[in-house]
């Protein structure tokens, strides 16, 4: 779930449905979501705004302890995905 501030009060999303994960294990859905974003900032740059659409996802859908793992996999060139675009 994200939150986005809209005047004074906060306004709370969940990720919408995506057709290439229709199961409710959402594991596939949170490392796709965390790959694609990596692979968008790298082609289009950080505030590339279509980009922030994967981080709000797999910060939705990814337990806190899965992102530090992949950033930590990541800085040390051991991710086990391309996140070249």
């Amino acid at each position: 779930m994200s939150e986005q501030k809209e005047g004074n009060k906060f306004v709370f999303q969940t990720v919408g449905f995506d057709a290439r994960f229709p199961n409710a294990n959402q594991s596939k859905n949170c490392f796709q979501n965390y790959v694609d974003y990596h692979k968008c900032i790298s082609a289009k740059g950080e505030d590339f705004a279509p980009c922030k659409q994967f981080l709000r996802a797999y910060h939705s859908l990814c337990p806190n302890e899965w992102i530090s793992r992949f950033d930590e996999q990541r800085e040390a060139n051991a991710f086990p995905a391309s996140l070249e675009p």
